[in-house]
């Protein structure tokens, strides 16, 4: 089979690694026709002022003509992917793909409408702005023969918004980069109890991760042996700022944000991974990546039990702490159980039994087999390359 990924798509982004790289550890031809216009922007939140963001859209619409050109150049193909972000991607890409017969994934990732109307509230339902996102994203999912999830309970709430037919959506795990996030050598939860535990949580500031819930919990804690490491900036980051000044916690760490790279160094380092924990109704939809990179690190993990996290994960497995949303009193209690309990996890790391399925091959295997079903009889391309 051969695959095209298509697009202006953030190759800093893991979700695109992994399915690229996945395709291809799973025997797929994959061609690349791109525009890398997020490179050097690891944090997309933190892009402020006019003539930056003029630059960047500048930047982002000048490679459109050059993409499609190089795409209808490009041999025979039997699906071509549109990554994120690639909601304005699918749109462009529609009618030239209709011309080469050739069917269209769209590996969303992310709702726009849902994040900055409902969930980030930057604009509210009313606003122009939020009726204009509503239609390109309903719009976005009438281009692709396919829209794929990171979950079910995600693909669910695209059917429902977006009034899509649900044989039109898929789900693919969002996966992990293992040799990124490894078991440590020598790795042993049968540490001194006297030794306190370190806590670390990572990803943006915004309401979905619940940070307020988890400055809470140390507030809670704070004469418990507990270090807290919070990393990351974002949307929220004056409200935990004075959450913090009101309630200065002597074992709590805010480091601002990091490489990809230090941030696995950190992951792999600690003692405890936390999750999200927000109320949100988008908190409840997805699993997000920290939640991979800490099972790959074979770590116990404390987050918000959703209808999507159980996808995945269940109480009953060792390590996996699911808590209610907001409730930062459930954090503490959950670290205080992970001191009882860590004597009695294998030196060799948690999550054994789960770590294979979301490694990079399984995760490609799922998405070759979406794309099969899109394009039950491949080109033979072979025979054409040597025509």
């Amino acid at each position: 089979m051969r695959i095209v990924l298509w697009g202006t798509y953030d190759a800093g982004t893991s979700r695109n690694r992994i399915l690229s790289r996945g395709l291809r550890e799973n025997g797929v031809e994959v061609i690349e026709c791109h525009k890398d216009v997020w490179r050097g922007i690891e944090d997309k939140s933190r892009i402020a002022g006019l003539w930056p963001k003029l630059r960047l859209l500048i930047k982002w619409l000048c490679s459109y003509p050059s993409l499609i050109w190089q795409y209808l150049r490009l041999p025979r193909h039997d699906v071509v992917i549109v990554g994120y972000l690639g909601h304005l991607d699918v749109l462009l890409l529609w009618p030239f793909a209709k011309l080469r017969r050739t069917p269209i994934l769209w590996d969303v990732y992310i709702s726009l409408y849902n994040t900055v109307v409902e969930d980030r509230k930057l604009v509210g339902p009313r606003h122009p702005l939020a009726y204009l996102l509503f239609l390109w994203e309903w719009l976005a999912c009438r281009a692709a023969n396919v829209v794929v999830l990171d979950t079910r309970t995600h693909a669910d709430f695209f059917v429902q918004k977006f009034n899509i037919h649900p044989s039109r959506t898929a789900v693919v795990f969002l996966g992990v980069e293992p040799e990124l996030f490894p078991v440590p050598p020598g790795f042993t939860f049968d540490k001194d109890p006297a030794q306190p535990i370190t806590v670390l949580f990572y990803g943006n500031f915004i309401p979905l991760h619940g940070i307020d819930t988890i400055v809470q919990a140390a507030i809670l804690a704070e004469n418990e042996p507990i270090d807290w490491i919070l990393l990351g900036r974002g949307q929220e980051e004056s409200k935990i700022r004075s959450m913090i000044e009101k309630h200065p916690l002597p074992r709590l760490t805010w480091l601002p944000w990091v490489r990809y790279d230090e941030v696995a160094h950190l992951d792999t380092h600690t003692d405890v991974g936390l999750g999200i924990f927000s109320s949100t109704e988008k908190a409840g939809r997805g699993i997000p990546n920290k939640i991979f990179q800490m099972i790959s690190a074979g770590k116990p993990i404390i987050t918000r039990d959703s209808p999507a996290i159980r996808e995945l994960l269940s109480p009953d497995m060792p390590g996996i702490f699911l808590v209610p949303p907001s409730d930062p009193s459930s954090i503490v209690q959950s670290i205080k159980e992970i001191a009882k309990q860590r004597h009695t996890w294998p030196a060799s790391g948690l999550h054994q039994n789960i770590r294979n399925r979301i490694q990079p091959r399984a995760i490609g295997s799922e998405l070759l087999e979406i794309l099969r079903n899109l394009n039950p009889e491949p080109h033979d391309t072979q025979a054409e390359d040597s025509s």
